[in-house]
């Protein structure tokens, strides 16, 4: 459920500008916090009533935009970039590699519920390739023994 706090903190956000899609990406940010990291269709509806948007614009933006996830996730979401740079210095090895670690596929979450794999196609650190994401932080010029200590960190 959406917090009061967010509540608040969307129709502010939604104050600052003349069209309300320009505050939509804060406001999903804000309400897939409160949802425990994913957006259900309540927390569309609830954005979309505070922004008086429809539903389907709502749940449209979130679906577009790969740092949104629909479905639940792990406690942890690792989000690795495939695209040219990241690519061309072994991104999809290290895709393979941490599946192989977290015994999952890309959009997929670990038995244990502790993480979620997700393929995207750019987190725009092209110059510190290969790179991933975990959770709200950044982690480049990757391999697999900075994957392990990462991993380790959060164990």
């Amino acid at each position: 459920m959406l917090t009061d706090k967010s509540k608040e903190e969307i129709r502010r956000i939604r104050g600052e500008y003349p069209d309300p899609d320009s505050a939509l990406l804060p406001a999903l940010y804000l309400a897939q916090k409160d949802y425990g990291g994913w957006l259900p269709e309540e927390a569309i509806d609830a954005v979309a009533e505070i922004m008086e948007l429809a539903p389907a614009r709502v749940g449209a933006m979130a679906s577009f935009y790969t740092l949104f996830q629909r479905q639940p996730v792990g406690r942890h979401v690792i989000y690795v970039c495939t695209n040219v740079a990241c690519s061309l210095l072994g991104a999809e090895h290290l895709l393979e590699y941490l599946g192989h670690k977290l015994g999952v596929e890309p959009g997929e979450t670990s038995a244990d519920g502790r993480f979620t794999l997700v393929e995207v196609e750019c987190l725009g650190s092209c110059g510190t390739a290969p790179m991933m994401q975990v959770d709200e932080h950044y982690f480049e010029n990757l391999t697999e023994e900075k994957i392990d200590r990462i991993l380790a960190e959060l164990a």
